[in-house]
């Protein structure tokens, strides 16, 4: 008798992928992680005040080699005039993230950026980390015992 496969836990983004990865095709990304993974790829100075919109592609002509595409960049007012001079950087940057001269230039669009605003969670009891940090004798490293008693303590505190 033939038993059913043990069903074991996805990440989400398992599960998200298809409909996330529709949803970033329509915008022209081949690959949601231009728009995941902006700040390791444009740098912290640059993502903190632009966000990737979408990318342009040109229609191709006759089975020629396509041409790169134009990256639609949302920038924050008072920054477009910097970012347009770092506009070489970005291309770089975003073409050696691609593997490939993928995107050949840039266009602004001056408007404000999507911030998320993640709720700060309160600091854990002072009295509950102690307690979860006497039962942490056998780690020798102050720091790390100190560290994992604030983590235990702000996970039962959830």
């Amino acid at each position: 008798m033939n038993k059913p496969a043990k069903s074991y836990p996805r990440p989400l983004s398992d599960l998200l992928h298809k409909t996330l990865h529709e949803a970033f095709a329509k915008q022209g990304f081949a690959s949601a992680e231009l728009v995941t993974r902006w700040t390791d790829i444009a740098g912290t100075e640059i993502a903190a005040h632009s966000q990737p919109e979408k990318i342009q592609w040109p229609r191709p002509h006759d089975g020629k080699t396509p041409e790169p595409g134009t990256l639609v960049l949302r920038v924050e007012g008072p920054m477009a005039i910097e970012i347009q001079h770092l506009s070489s950087v970005i291309l770089e940057r975003v073409n050696r993230f691609f593997g490939w001269q993928a995107v050949g230039s840039l266009r602004l669009r001056q408007a404000p950026l999507r911030r998320e605003t993640r709720k700060r969670l309160p600091a854990p009891d002072p009295e509950a980390t102690a307690r979860v940090a006497a039962g942490l004798i056998e780690i020798e490293d102050d720091n790390l015992r100190d560290a994992l008693a604030r983590l235990g303590a702000a996970i039962k505190q959830s």
